[in-house]
């Protein structure tokens, strides 16, 4: 059994993890912004954890990560402003990874999204640069920590029935089910195989688990 923290816990793509996670035996943690939330994270059977990201520092992350065998970045500013964007995307996250080495939590898996690179061609006067640039910019600081890190690369993402199903070699779009997205987090915390790996993918015709491993 592992202890996993999920940051942004009442995320699509979190509330869809936690119960896999729970029902393989793993003892979850949710961390949520909103006390609102409380009751939707129980029903996953995590445990939620009310503390606003953005707002804490360094050390305070690293008190709240301590004690857990893995971390997973599900959070976001969910399309607000650039300035929130930033601060959430980037400043916190990179602040995460920060923390998880202070915390001596070394395994890190972060969501990110299908395009994230510093060359990301998004133009500055698009709504969606903010998070092309924080994400690209967190993205990296992850690959230059010593953290056994992998981060998840999906495209546009869906609300349809999980399928089980995706690719990594051809990707196309990379439209994926939040469902699915899910069961790749939840599978590549199992494998070490993708450790230290950026794995695009989409759904596809390839079962998770095979499709993950290197």
């Amino acid at each position: 059994m592992s202890s996993i923290l999920i940051i942004g816990g009442h995320g699509k793509v979190a509330l869809r993890l936690a119960p896999i996670l729970t029902s393989r035996g793993d003892a979850v943690t949710s961390v949520i912004r909103n006390p609102e939330h409380t009751d939707d994270v129980a029903r996953t059977g995590a445990t939620a954890r009310v503390a606003d990201v953005s707002s804490l520092d360094e050390a305070s992350l690293a008190d709240l990560f301590r004690g857990h065998d893995a971390i997973v970045w599900s959070a976001g500013a969910g399309g607000g402003s650039p300035e929130r964007t930033y601060a959430v995307d980037r400043d916190a996250a990179i602040r995460s990874m920060n923390a998880a080495t202070s915390a001596g939590v070394n395994r890190y898996v972060m969501v990110s999204y299908l395009g994230s690179r510093r060359d990301h061609g998004v133009p500055e006067d698009d709504p969606f640069f903010a998070y092309a640039e924080s994400k690209s910019v967190a993205d990296e600081h992850l690959r230059g920590t010593d953290l056994d890190w992998t981060i998840l690369a999906p495209g546009p993402l869906t609300l349809d029935e999980p399928t089980g199903l995706i690719s990594v070699t051809d990707p196309g779009d990379g439209r994926v089910t939040r469902a699915d997205v899910a069961a790749v987090a939840a599978a590549v915390l199992a494998d070490p195989s993708t450790s230290r790996r950026t794995i695009p993918f989409g759904n596809g015709e390839t079962p998770i688990a095979d499709a993950i491993r290197a």
